[in-house]
């Protein structure tokens, strides 16, 4: 039976052979048509689009209502790739993120200011320049640890053009070929029960304070904010989906309670479950 596993399985291959081909053509001859060695990247692109149809028409026939967590932070922060505003946020159903969300830490009162996007320089700045680099992350339930990494390293900001483009064009497609632990870098996924698993990346390196099996409690804290993974600056990356595989899971609504789900570049202010009053 072609199970999704398979199919992407399928996808990384065709486009790892396509990028294996594409180098090795720069020193040797390749023993066929010029025409031969764009057939990986045309099977790649059609089982792309295939599997993104595919993940559409199971997440649209199998719509939840939202799950109310807590937030998994505290203080001042801004959402960014919000499913309030679209969906899929992320322009993507791949790895359950159909509702995920992006959000950006905001300097408190005399603290440095995130650093903004800049054209040409300076091309990267280190991760401890973010007020969002080393927040703590908190258990948005009551729940199960399935899976927590935090080996990968907490790369430089990709937030000046040139960087953006070389993520873009180099490093995403890297990734990419890698698969779903390097896409979302140092992770964190909890089992919150009723098929539901919550999902936080892009954790700082040495971080983690649980390990898979542990049980944890809401606003129990888990992790601190990083910047690894495929992404620009250090921010959380956070989402529901209903399967602990990233690879072939779909995504669920949430909202945050107190919070609800904040629209693109709208500030709010978190409380994570132990601060908050007894009801």
């Amino acid at each position: 039976m072609f199970t999704r596993t398979s199919a992407v399985l399928l996808h990384r291959t065709l486009w790892l052979l396509f990028f294996v081909q594409a180098i090795v053509s720069f020193t040797v001859g390749l023993p066929y048509s010029y025409a031969v060695s764009w057939l990986p990247l045309i099977a790649a692109v059609a089982v792309g689009i295939a599997l993104a149809r595919h993940t559409g028409k199971q997440v649209g026939a199998a719509v939840r209502p939202p799950v109310e967590v807590d937030p998994p932070v505290a203080g001042r922060w801004t959402a960014l790739n919000s499913p309030a505003d679209r969906t899929p946020s992320h322009g993507t159903h791949q790895y359950g993120q159909t509702y995920a969300i992006d959000i950006l830490a905001e300097a408190e009162d005399g603290e440095r200011p995130r650093p903004s996007f800049a054209w040409l320089w300076p091309v990267v700045r280190r991760s401890e320049d973010f007020p969002a680099f080393g927040a703590p992350l908190f258990a948005v339930a009551d729940a199960t640890v399935v899976h927590a990494e935090d080996g990968q390293r907490d790369h430089l900001s990709r937030n000046s053009l040139p960087a953006f483009l070389y993520l873009l064009v180099f490093e995403g497609i890297a990734r990419v070929l890698a698969g779903a632990r390097r896409i979302v870098g140092n992770h964190l996924i909890l089992d919150l029960g009723n098929g539901t698993y919550a999902v936080y990346a892009r954790l700082r390196r040495g971080s983690l304070t649980v390990r898979a099996g542990d049980r944890v409690t809401a606003g129990q804290r888990l992790a601190r904010c990083g910047n690894s993974g495929n992404s620009t600056e250090p921010h959380v990356h956070f989402h529901l989906m209903n399967g602990p595989d990233l690879d072939t899971a779909r995504g669920v609504p949430f909202t945050w309670r107190g919070v609800g789900v904040p629209k693109n570049k709208e500030t709010f202010e978190a409380i994570p479950g132990s601060a908050r009053p007894a009801a």
